[in-house]
């Protein structure tokens, strides 16, 4: 009676078994397409993205047209209300021009600053902190022999 269950669960197993690898041997032939549906999909929202990345640029170019003839507008005004008010036209040029220089260096230094992040400055202490250590502690220990309790010198 024993023999007839082993020979009973024998036949699933072969099946379960043969039903994995059927299933293994459909997604083999599925994974081409799968995997060129991916690819394809990809393609076509890489060519959306650098559509769009071409008009961000465009839009921002025009944005910064329009920027420069805004701020030119505006010192122009401002240098007319100074000539209005009785001031030299060289001498109100003159203003516009070191508000301008100002604001330039302003610029300039304050970018100067924030370019030495850039480069991570903590990161890299962070990461190198621990070889300079092993290193630093490494030729400590070339330089002086460490010398322990029970190694006197005789």
């Amino acid at each position: 009676m024993a023999d007839a269950g082993a020979t009973s669960a024998a036949p699933s197993r072969r099946g379960a078994s043969d039903s994995l690898l059927d299933l293994a041997r459909s997604i083999l032939r599925e994974l081409p397409a799968l995997i060129g549906d991916r690819v394809e999909l990809l393609s076509l929202e890489m060519q959306r993205a650098g559509a769009a990345l071409a008009q961000l640029a465009a839009l921002a170019a025009a944005a910064a047209i329009f920027a420069l003839t805004a701020w030119l507008a505006l010192w122009g005004v401002l240098v007319g209300l100074l000539i209005a008010m009785g001031l030299n036209w060289a001498f109100a040029h003159a203003i516009a021009l070191a508000i301008n220089l100002a604001a330039v260096a302003w610029a300039l230094l304050r970018a100067r600053s924030l370019a030495r992040q850039l480069g991570l400055p903590a990161t890299r202490r962070h990461l190198t902190l621990g070889l300079a250590q092993r290193s630093a502690d490494a030729s400590a220990s070339h330089e002086e022999p460490a010398v322990t309790p029970g190694s006197a010198a005789s």
